[in-house]
């Protein structure tokens, strides 16, 4: 099998792609030959040795992968030879085959393309924990997704839009407001432009979204989190950003309102059974054409470091993909 090793956590200039030995499954393990992965912003931290996740050297990186079940373990159930699959394992999806744990592997129907079948569990899955679980987001109300052009804010424009919640998508340039809006989004506001606070305030009358979704942080959470509505609830999704920032606690007083922690990793850990349901349920909304991924940018697996470039220079919208070629299963 040819797959991308990270041999030494120095980052993306020391990844080398070798041809190493196909492994075969343990007890409850599969074989898949992995037809797309997807590049995820852990996957950059993780091979420079910045993720809490610290895999023994040489690992393979790439969390989030689809393809085809090649071979089962003595112990494997509901899965057979054939099946397609998505899953995320924290390593392994930057290679033509990969082990993955049968319990992590998510079925896909002949609805599922490769690319969108690499692009729904992470995601999809963090921000539907998000909204949904930990958010209580309700139809008609409103939300405010900071990011909403990335990954997991396009995801969560259109869970909330499944929801039947009225979405306004916060972005950082004009081109990203438009995807935002294509998206479903009902209102964009561009927060380089203008009072940041004002434009909130503008678009819902003087009080506030309901839920706010802010995977990015820094200067943009306190203005966000000042303008939240009575009972409002903030969910803490990353920090993309760069910077943690420091909210005045004072504010969630006056303001009645929740900071919500959301961690979906160990949500799928530790409540493996509901997030077992909420991934069928996912899986039941793509195929009802209710969401549907964003793909920025398909590359070959070869093109694996331009992929990390093209996510490091901070202007992608939606998902980036790496594709195998039929040469790399031989």
């Amino acid at each position: 099998m040819l797959a991308w090793l990270c041999e030494k956590t120095t980052g993306v200039d020391d990844l080398v792609q070798k041809e190493i030995p196909t492994p075969a499954p343990g007890p409850e393990e599969v074989l898949i030959e992995i037809e797309a992965a997807s590049l995820n912003f852990p996957d950059l931290l993780i091979i420079q040795n910045k993720y809490q996740q610290k895999p023994p050297l040489p690992f393979v990186p790439g969390a989030e992968y689809a393809g085809i079940i090649r071979k089962i373990g003595g112990e494997v159930k509901n899965l057979s030879i054939g099946d397609r699959v998505a899953c995320l394992n924290g390593t392994g999806g930057f290679a033509s085959h990969t082990l993955a744990p049968a319990k992590l592997c998510l079925p896909l129907s002949d609805h599922f393309t490769p690319e969108d079948g690499a692009s729904l569990i992470m995601t999809y899955a963090t921000s539907h924990h998000a909204i949904v679980d930990r958010g209580g987001l309700q139809p008609g109300e409103t939300i405010l997704i900071l990011g909403a052009s990335g990954g997991v804010g396009t995801a969560a424009i259109q869970i909330a839009k499944a929801i039947g919640a009225r979405v306004i998508a916060a972005a950082s340039s004009p081109e990203k407001c438009d995807i935002c809006k294509k998206l479903g989004a009902d209102e964009s506001i561009n927060y380089l432009q203008g009072d940041f606070r004002e434009q909130i305030k503008a678009l819902t009358a003087g009080l506030g979204p309901n839920v706010i979704y802010d995977p990015v942080g820094a200067q943009w959470a306190e203005p966000a989190f000042r303008s939240i509505a009575w009972r409002g609830r903030y969910l803490v999704v990353g920090f993309a950003g760069g910077n943690i920032p420091s909210i005045p606690l004072n504010l969630a007083l006056l303001k009645g309102a929740s900071i919500i922690g959301v961690f979906w990793g160990d949500f799928s850990r530790r409540e493996y059974d509901k997030n077992r349901a909420m991934l069928l349920e996912l899986a039941d909304w793509y195929q009802r054409g209710l969401i549907k991924p964003l793909i920025d940018t398909v590359f070959d697996m070869s093109e694996l470091k331009t992929a990390y470039a093209k996510m490091s220079s901070r202007g992608v919208m939606g998902k980036l993909v790496l594709k195998n070629n039929r040469q790399s299963f031989n």
